[in-house]
């Protein structure tokens, strides 16, 4: 109820939970997640993750103006091939109505147009489409044509002014085959996309069938588009532009957004919050944590394998995982 209210007014709730006990995070999210606020989680509030967090909050750019947008809304438009199936992140759905809504629902969905009380230059929003009617037949997206997308957000800057961004995108339909999809695929964005999407089923789904739905769209992805001798597991390949992929869902399974052993419930809505609005590279961290070697003959740092083999005498090992260092 309070964030439908905070939603129809424009305001953004913010949430600094610094305590060692359990605050209500948990039941407290929806309020963040809806409204694009900030949510914060530690132990105490004179250690430096407040501290930092908040002056974070309140940094100013050279002109003296918040870095952030206010009461933001953002509408898609897209060409009749494909339709949006919703999105996912802090943010909320307008219910507007219109021909770029597909049927399928996916997060925040049934509408073309959403809101967010605030944004900052690190906020992302994962957006989730599909090809219009799949009775159609491939040939009536031939090879060659190409389709668009479009972004409209509406903000207001802290100077006072109305600003809109607008993002125009375009991409190539494939054969039949898919073969040109491999050199285009992004297999770190698709992670994330993954994730999120898993991280949102988690919401209302058992947690074991979720992990069964990522090992079954690993599945399809290789299965599709690896070569390999039936039998032989040695001829397993995979192309250069998906050979991460699978690794990082081996990492996503294990990772405290979809394993909620040993975690409460305030530390799993802290998870799942921040990577339902972080950027991908952050995103990618919190899965894969970065595993950095450090030492004196061998210049600077590298990234390692986390791998036991990766432990030696001369070398000094730092472990990124976003959260703990």
């Amino acid at each position: 109820m309070l964030a439908t209210r905070a939603v129809s007014c424009g305001f953004a709730v913010d949430i600094f939970a610094c305590s060692l006990d359990q605050v209500g995070l948990h039941e407290m999210k929806v309020l963040a997640n809806r409204t694009g606020g900030f949510m914060v989680m530690s132990d105490s509030f004179s250690m430096h993750v407040f501290k930092d967090s908040l002056r974070k909050v309140f940094e100013c750019d050279e002109s003296g103006y918040l870095k952030l947008g206010f009461n933001a809304k953002m509408e898609v438009f897209t060409s009749r091939e494909f339709k949006c199936c919703g999105a996912v992140g802090a943010l909320t759905s307008l219910q507007k109505k219109g021909p770029c809504v597909a049927e399928t629902e996916i997060g925040e969905s049934r509408t073309s147009q959403w809101c967010a009380g605030s944004m900052d230059h690190n906020t992302t929003m994962a957006f989730y489409f599909d090809v219009a009617s799949q009775e159609q037949p491939v040939c009536s997206n031939p090879p060659g044509r190409q389709g668009f997308l479009q972004f409209h957000t509406r903000y207001l800057h802290p100077s006072g002014r109305k600003r809109v961004r607008v993002t125009t995108v375009s991409h190539h339909y494939t054969d039949s085959n898919m073969q040109d999809i491999v050199k285009g695929f992004d297999q770190e964005a698709a992670a994330v996309l993954t994730a999120r999407y898993a991280v949102f089923r988690s919401e209302s789904e058992d947690p074991s069938d979720v992990l069964r739905w990522v090992d079954r769209q690993l599945i399809r992805l290789v299965s599709k588009f690896s070569e390999y001798q039936p039998d032989q597991p040695a001829t397993f390949r995979l192309e250069p532009e998906l050979s991460i992929y699978p690794q990082l869902m081996y990492h996503l399974r294990r990772s405290n957004f979809l394993q909620t052993f040993n975690a409460s419930p305030d530390e799993t809505a802290f998870y799942r919050t921040v990577i339902a609005r972080e950027n991908t590279m952050n995103s990618l961290v919190m899965i894969q944590p970065a595993l950095l070697q450090y030492s004196f003959d061998e210049g600077p740092p590298m990234p390692v394998l986390l791998d036991s083999a990766s432990l030696k005498p001369d070398v000094i090992l730092l472990l990124d995982a976003f959260f703990h260092v």
